[in-house]
């Protein structure tokens, strides 16, 4: 089943608002990772110190369909954010195969920031802007 979720930036304080979101919803995290768990040598660009310690990825499960994911943003990264406007949509699809087609389809015309790859956190993973 493909699943489309949101995905919210934060500058700096990612942790306090997930916090502030498992009081409302409850439930337990999926999965909290920071920057300084990036491995030496990955695709990643460098992490700022100011950032090592920061969300780089967290997970709160709302129901058997719908996951609220969360990251926060700094240094290079942050150029764009824009309080309010600070979300993207994560989609997970059933496949790779699946994942490729929605992701050449949603971002032709636009802007890839991350080509579709293996990560190091285990998962198939792209970003890209739509046209739109």
């Amino acid at each position: 089943m493909t699943t489309v979720n949101v995905y919210l930036n934060f500058l700096g304080n990612c942790e306090e608002a997930f916090h502030f979101y498992q009081s409302v919803f409850g439930g337990e995290f999926s999965y909290v990772g920071r920057f300084d768990e990036i491995p030496p040598g990955s695709e990643m660009p460098p992490v700022p110190e100011d950032l090592k310690n920061k969300i780089m990825h967290i997970g709160l499960p709302i129901s058997k369909e719908t996951m609220l994911m969360g990251s926060d943003t700094g240094g290079e990264w942050a150029p764009t954010f824009t309080k309010g406007n600070n979300f993207s949509i994560s989609i997970t699809a059933d496949s790779k195969e699946k994942a490729d087609a929605f992701f050449k389809g949603l971002s032709e015309g636009g802007k890839v920031t991350m080509p579709m790859a293996d990560t190091f956190w285990g998962d198939y993973f792209g970003m890209f802007e739509d046209k739109f």
